[in-house]
């Protein structure tokens, strides 16, 4: 007998909706005109199951799922970095996954070309977030906020080569703390490095260092080696990808496909050579050229009072202006840093991890302008934590160490010995609910006390409550401490409160 097939609603709707029709023709064959209908609609929705190709299940390339243990590391992770964003005074925010196509072009330099467009199905050219910078901007300008200080925790997606061991994907989360208005020089600079130091710490990730340097620095020092103005964004560009290539290979970059003389790149060569801290920025004051340039001395001058915050925060020691940052997005008009680590953590039997910076953001005053209809502008400064990077050192290093992780905050688990005890079972956990405490208990009727306990002991639950008929006609419930297996009999009424200092205690 041949096998039937079970048709999707769909098929079944089209093969009714044909037969359903007026015949075809009046004539004696109308009949087998609907019989062929039926057949055209039948085989149309067959065909797609008999000839299913050989589809490999996977995830894009570039982007990752995340286990239920990998995601108490990832929410550990966030939970640290968000409650340093609120410390400091941040409220939250959130925008649209994607932005109107217009609004992120020709904001970020090379890398516009990284952005995922999507296909105009509503009468909108839209594109994907590439950053949550640029969406804060057009928010602020939209809603014409003149002074905030804000968090925003979100995916974003850029069309690069990824690279899972270094953390690099295509969809990723930024986790983005900034301050917007008009405020004395370097002070919220300042407190930015101090929220990247902080959070760094917090997660001891090792020892790390945060270069910094300034757009007005960098543009000055293109000036005085000869590099054109219209090249200056360019340049910086190839200078960013230091910490993937080589001075060589950036070199040839620079000279071969942004058309600049070697003689210049050479110039630029000594000067990205510098690096340390304010006495650099003491002997660039001193520079027979720098010193000439009047956006290099801005510059300079506001590195200087950058410094003395610095210091005053106790950071300075962390600190180090880099001549060769440089930090490609077009937007950032000042002040600009990056966080790296100085080594992965060395723990036994660890692959030594080359993870690129881990925090990094800047100033950019003329932001805000760009999506103001008067070109009204509003002064910002910002980080952005790279949560992808640290969280493959962070999973590296507890998978070397072994460590294990609990998946669930489930803190009582109800159990019982004997059968028939589902609607006593049912009634305690909504007691323990009820009193916001995190229960669980098995979906079975006649679970074997056992296979419950063991439950218990692989989910690392610490304390199970055994409710019999025993207990039900003592009015008490044996409250059982799942580590040291040791159990005590409880009054039914004081159970919840002896739960609560347990687990205060613990």
């Amino acid at each position: 007998m041949p096998q039937l097939r079970l048709l999707p609603r769909r098929a079944w709707a089209a093969l009714f909706s044909q037969l359903l029709r007026p015949p075809c023709t009046s004539s004696p064959g109308a009949v087998h005109c609907h019989s062929q209908v039926a057949e055209a609609v039948l085989t149309s929705q067959l065909k797609p199951h008999q000839d299913k190709p050989n589809f490999v299940i996977k995830t894009p390339k570039g982007t990752r799922d995340l286990s239920p243990q990998q995601m108490v590391v990832r929410e550990k992770i966030l939970d640290l970095v968000v409650s340093c964003f609120k410390r400091h005074g941040a409220k939250g925010l959130d925008t649209p996954a994607f932005e109107l196509k217009e609004v992120l072009t020709e904001k970020y330099g090379e890398d516009s070309g990284l952005i995922y467009d999507l296909k105009d199905q509503g009468g909108e050219l839209l594109s994907l977030r590439y950053d949550l910078t640029v969406p804060f901007a057009r928010y602020l300008a939209m809603n014409k906020v003149k002074k905030m200080k804000r968090y925003h925790v979100g995916k974003v997606w850029r069309r690069e080569s990824p690279t899972v061991l270094q953390g690099r994907y295509r969809e990723f989360c930024q986790c983005d703390f900034d301050i917007a208005g008009q405020f004395d020089p370097m002070i919220p600079d300042a407190e930015c490095l101090k929220i990247m130091c902080e959070i760094l710490s917090g997660l001891q990730l090792g020892d790390f260092l945060i270069k910094v340097n300034d757009r007005r620095i960098m543009d000055g020092m293109f000036a005085v080696c000869g590099v054109p103005e219209s090249k200056f964004r360019a340049v910086g560009s190839s200078i960013d990808k230091l910490d993937k290539m080589s001075w060589k290979d950036v070199r040839h970059e620079m000279v071969a496909k942004k058309g600049l003389a070697p003689e210049v790149a050479d110039q630029i060569g000594d000067y990205i050579q510098c690096h340390g801290g304010v006495t650099l920025v003491e002997q660039m004051f001193q520079d027979p050229r720098l010193s000439q340039n009047k956006q290099a001395l801005e510059g300079l001058e506001d590195l200087k009072l950058l410094f003395e915050y610095l210091t005053l925060f106790g950071i300075s020691e962390k600190i180090s202006f880099d001549l060769s940052l440089a930090r490609g997005l077009d937007y950032y008009t000042g002040v600009i840093y990056e966080a790296i680590l100085l080594q992965s953590p060395a723990q036994a039997g660890e692959e030594p991890l080359s993870m690129g910076s881990v925090a990094a953001g800047g100033r950019y005053d003329g932001l805000v302008g760009m999506f103001d209809p008067k070109g009204h502008n509003v002064p910002c400064v910002g980080l952005s934590i790279g949560v992808e990077r640290i969280f493959s050192i962070v999973e590296q290093r507890m998978k070397t160490l072994g460590e294990r992780i609990r998946t669930s905050e489930t803190q009582v688990f109800v159990a019982t010995p004997q059968k028939n005890f589902l609607q006593e079972r049912l009634k305690l956990i909504a007691e323990l609910w009820d009193a916001g405490i995190k229960a669980e208990m098995l979906y079975k009727n006649n679970p074997k006390l056992l296979t419950q306990l063991h439950y218990c002991e692989n989910m690392g639950i610490p304390l199970a409550v055994i409710i019999g008929e025993q207990e039900l006609k003592e009015g008490v419930i044996k409250l059982r401490s799942v580590a040291s297996r040791e159990e005590v009999a409880i009054k039914r009424e004081n159970l919840v409160a002896e739960i609560q200092k347990r687990l205060s205690e613990s």
